[in-house]
């Protein structure tokens, strides 16, 4: 085989179809374009989804929920996966930097920790959150939890300290306020109470001194009569 001898595999290469060339040619007239309508002219191009003027699929579906721009997204890493860690390379902690390591995780990804699968060795895990299952997993295969907060930033977590402070200030003032109002309670039933004592007292004091008032005028009495 030299460069003058050279060919392309046969089947590889084909001869353009000529139109419009003579009606001897196959392909004259319309250019095998038909008759009329938007196919047939040019600088047509076929819409995605586009049914020909009826009512296409993607609008005929009906659309229900939205897709919250705030959510917080999280990597998710099921128990199956972290046992194949454990298998495979003998991982004895579950973290940020051994998750990258592995190809599982990026730098600014927040990971939660699911309940699929089966785990058997103890292991460390460091994440961000964790469902229920999973921690209860992980617990009775004899390994640890910690919860980090360290891919949110300062200021949010500067924002949940603060919350929980003013959640304390205000239990706070609830119960002081609710001392004050048994006090105010209580005081005054004390203070009745030492006023009706103070009024019977006195009542018995008076009914005393007028009988003996009457028993002095009756005996007085008495004595001018003799």
């Amino acid at each position: 085989m030299s460069l003058h001898n050279l060919k392309p595999a046969v089947g590889s290469t084909f001869t353009k179809k000529r139109l419009g060339r003579g009606e001897g040619s196959g392909s004259a007239g319309t250019s095998g374009r038909g008759h009329k309508g938007a196919k047939s002219r040019s600088g047509y191009s076929k819409k995605i989804g586009f049914e020909g003027g009826q009512m296409p699929l993607q609008r005929r579906v009906p659309k229900f929920g939205f897709t919250n721009p705030n959510r917080t997204e999280y990597r998710v890493i099921n128990l199956d996966i972290i046992q194949k860690l454990i298998d495979a390379k003998k991982v004895k902690e579950i973290t940020l930097e051994s998750l990258i390591a592995s190809g599982l995780a990026s730098k600014n990804d927040l990971v939660k920790v699911l309940g699929r699968g089966k785990i058997s060795g103890s292991v460390k895990v460091k994440v961000n959150k964790i469902s229920l299952s999973a921690k209860n997993a992980i617990e009775k295969a004899g390994g640890s939890i910690e919860l980090i907060n360290s891919n949110i930033p300062s200021e949010e977590v500067k924002i949940l300290k603060d919350s929980t402070v003013k959640e304390t200030k205000k239990e706070i003032t609830k119960e002081a306020t609710k001392q004050a109002k048994k006090e105010t309670i209580k005081e005054p039933t004390e203070k009745a109470k030492k006023e009706t004592t103070k009024k019977a007292s006195n009542e018995t004091a008076k009914k005393a001194s007028k009988e003996t008032a009457k028993k002095a005028s009756k005996e007085t009495k008495k004595e001018t009569k003799k």
